[in-house]
């Protein structure tokens, strides 16, 4: 897969990328002690060193919703894990890879509010310009990314790669 795609995004800006997202989430958020919460597994590479970033108090916990799978494409949402720490009066801020569809995440956000968040905010270190209705426009946003099958930096090629520190696109035809 990596032999067959192209960087997309390179791993100078994709620093930047977090760097200024999290001084957007650090102007939002530091005078609120929020519950900052990873989307597993997209989630992760981002919300760690997102969470390296903000340095003001916070808790920290995770929750687990995919439509992937092992597909490459969007299917029914499944629920793994719920956060644990509770939300109920609290600003939440959710942390997720991309911005696909949109389905997932607004599903978690609605949750959540439903559970009884004050606020529910969303990071998303990508977010797919695939010109489509998304359910849901995120509050923090990385970069953008084409609308094409891209890994890296959390983002997985059927189950590999996320640990690239760029984000790589498949090549078109490939």
């Amino acid at each position: 897969m990596l032999a067959d795609s192209e960087v997309i995004h390179d791993a100078q800006t994709v620093q930047a990328a977090v760097d200024r997202v999290a001084a957007d989430i650090r102007a939002r958020l530091a005078d609120k002690y929020p519950l900052v919460l990873c989307v597993m597994t997209g989630g992760v590479v981002f919300c760690g060193q997102l969470l390296t970033r903000l340095d003001f108090p916070l808790d920290f916990d995770y929750l687990h919703a995919t439509r992937y799978g092992p597909e490459t494409q969007g299917g029914k949402i499944s629920w793994r894990s719920a956060p644990w720490a509770p939300v109920k009066g609290r600003s939440v801020l959710v942390v997720d890879d991309i911005l696909d569809e949109g389905v997932t995440l607004a599903a978690v956000k609605e949750s959540l509010l439903r559970l009884g968040a004050a606020e529910v905010l969303t990071a998303v270190f990508a977010d797919k310009l695939n010109g489509r209705n998304k359910p849901l426009v995120a509050d923090f946003v990385g970069l953008t990314v084409p609308d094409r099958f891209v890994f890296g930096f959390g983002m997985d090629a059927g189950g590999t790669w996320r640990n690239l520190p760029a984000i790589h696109a498949k090549k078109e035809g490939a």
